[in-house]
């Protein structure tokens, strides 16, 4: 395989939408409620969400083959350092220069914004590494999903609308709720997915602790609340209309790939397009209430 590809397959490019999405989404609500958009701070989160996201999946990947949790024969994508296409030393390496870019990111936005960057970045910075390794792994210890709702959910969205409004509008938390759900199900089905492995190695993910037929519940649940919470924005019927279709669709396509032995390959990427299409809608319905 040639590098370039290893360094792909290493960033997991599916797993990137959960660092985009809460940023545009965060963008779109700080628009719609002051009609203003800084596109250079926009940016400037952007990278910062991105590099943060892509050095977690560097650390993930070498740790996890470290512990045992990432083999060849693992069902999902192949991981690099585990199948030998890239060293730990240059994994560990490239990850650490990811963050370091990731906090001249923040730094520029320090400048903006002030010492809430610093509360918001510092932690996000250590977590990178901190899900996966540290003396308190939260991927091990079945907080994966708890850690995702948080930091790419509410943190991620709400500190996005900080940047642009220097505000907390309340709107902001409600939004990274529902973006922090729809992101846990890329970990919640990852996690079922690869239940037999993780319980091998010890790795006590929630389904690993609770079952898969839970988590299966939990990632019905996680699916739909998005949908139904839009109807705490004022005059969003068309956003409300267009995400319960969306969530109704994948919970019939979750219903018929997450099965007792297993998950499709495919619900991986289908989750990702949920979360997407979300704010494609959200977008979209703005577009139509502004005009």
């Amino acid at each position: 395989m040639p590098l370039w590809k290893a360094w792909l397959l290493a960033s997991r490019p599916k797993t990137l939408p959960a660092a985009v999405v809460p940023v545009w989404a965060g963008c779109l609500l700080a628009y719609e409620l002051t009609g203003e958009f800084d596109f250079r701070l926009a940016v400037l989160t952007l990278l910062g969400a991105v590099l943060i996201q892509i050095g977690t999946n560097f650390f993930n990947d070498v740790i996890d083959a470290e512990k045992g949790a990432d083999t060849v024969n693992r069902i999902g994508p192949q991981r690099a350092t585990s199948s030998g296409l890239l060293s730990r030393k240059s994994m560990y390496l490239a990850a650490i220069f990811t963050l370091l870019l990731a906090a001249v990111c923040g730094f520029l936005l320090f400048e903006a914004r002030g010492w809430v960057i610093f509360a918001i970045g510092l932690p996000s910075l250590y977590l990178s590494y901190g899900y996966t390794g540290g003396p308190f792994p939260l991927a091990y210890r079945g907080l994966g999903e708890v850690f995702v709702i948080l930091f790419f959910g509410l943190i991620a969205v709400s500190g996005t609308v900080f940047v642009q409004m220097g505000t907390w509008p309340w709107q902001a938390m409600i939004l990274g709720l529902q973006i922090g759900f729809l992101s846990a199900v890329l970990i919640a089905v990852n996690n079922y997915r690869d239940l037999e492995e993780d319980r091998f190695v010890e790795k006590r993910t929630l389904v690993v602790r609770w079952g898969r037929e839970p988590v299966r519940i939990l990632i019905f649940i996680m699916t739909l609340l998005p949908a139904l919470l839009v109807v705490v924005y004022q005059d969003a019927g068309c956003w409300f209309i267009s995400a319960l279709i969306l969530s109704l669709i994948f919970l019939v396509l979750e219903w018929r790939m997450l099965r007792p032995d297993g998950v499709s390959s495919k619900l991986l990427g289908l989750s990702a397009l949920h979360l997407i299409l979300f704010v494609v809608a959200q977008n979209l319905c703005l577009v139509l209430t502004l005009e």
